[in-house]
């Protein structure tokens, strides 16, 4: 298993209720690959640097991860075929 960050951007539109639903597809989906959801980062509703599908503001939330190598690409997948992200990023961490 490695660790990885997995980093995502969510609509700024959605409700609280909308937020953790999608959190828990989120885990669900690591979990599926192989993934086990070690800690959860949530900034909360910030800033973005510029536009995206014509929002200025975006959900922020980091998830460390631990998974097997291959599972990033099933995880990948899933993130981009859900319309409530807006971006994602999966980043291999050094181990400590």
């Amino acid at each position: 298993m490695r660790n990885y960050e997995l980093a995502y951007i969510a609509d700024p539109e959605l409700e609280e209720e909308a937020l953790e639903e999608l959190e828990t597809r989120v885990t669900g989906w690591i979990e599926s690959a192989g993934g086990k959801p070690v800690d959860f980062d949530r900034w909360g509703k910030r800033r973005l640097a510029y536009p995206i599908n014509k929002k200025s503001d975006g959900y922020y939330v980091f998830i460390s991860v631990e998974m097997p190598a291959g599972a990033g690409t099933l995880i990948e997948r899933d993130l981009r075929l859900s319309e409530q992200i807006l971006r994602f990023m999966i980043t291999s961490q050094e181990p400590t």
